[in-house]
């Protein structure tokens, strides 16, 4: 025994000009369901029309509390861009314009260009190298 399809078919009944309904019953019976709002959409109608007994109102209130209630996610915060440190970045080009090949100085500027963390290892591993080579 089908519930909401009896109720869409005495809704649709009392109420033969209404496209809302009529077109509740067509996607019922193509989908084989509503959402729940729509399902709430129904209920409102049928309440206000007195057609259906209170013990079909209240069938049809309970799908509707069975059915999730689906909410949008809120909008996701962007994580703020890294501000990058100017010391290192001078210090990296300083190096580079006098040793323009230097392979691990062009890695680390890599990194600091793809706003990727250099960690304190590597920052003072091109202190080392500032401190060798710019003598």
């Amino acid at each position: 025994m089908d519930i909401l399809l009896d109720i869409l078919r005495s809704m649709t009944a009392a109420h033969p000009n209404s496209n809302f309904e009529k077109s509740l019953y067509h996607q019922y019976c193509n989908r084989g369901g509503l959402s729940k709002k729509q399902l709430e959409g129904l209920r409102d109608k049928a309440i206000k029309s007195n057609t259906l007994t209170q013990g079909r109102l209240a069938t049809l209130e309970a799908i509707i509390k069975k059915k999730p209630t689906r909410e949008r996610a809120a909008a996701s915060i962007t994580a703020i861009q890294p501000i990058k440190d100017v010391v290192i970045g001078n210090m990296i080009e300083r190096i580079l314009k006098k040793y323009p090949e230097h392979k691990r100085v062009l890695f680390l500027k890599s990194k600091f260009d793809n706003n990727e963390i250099i960690s304190t290892l590597e920052k003072s591993e091109l202190g080392k190298f500032a401190k060798m080579l710019l003598k």
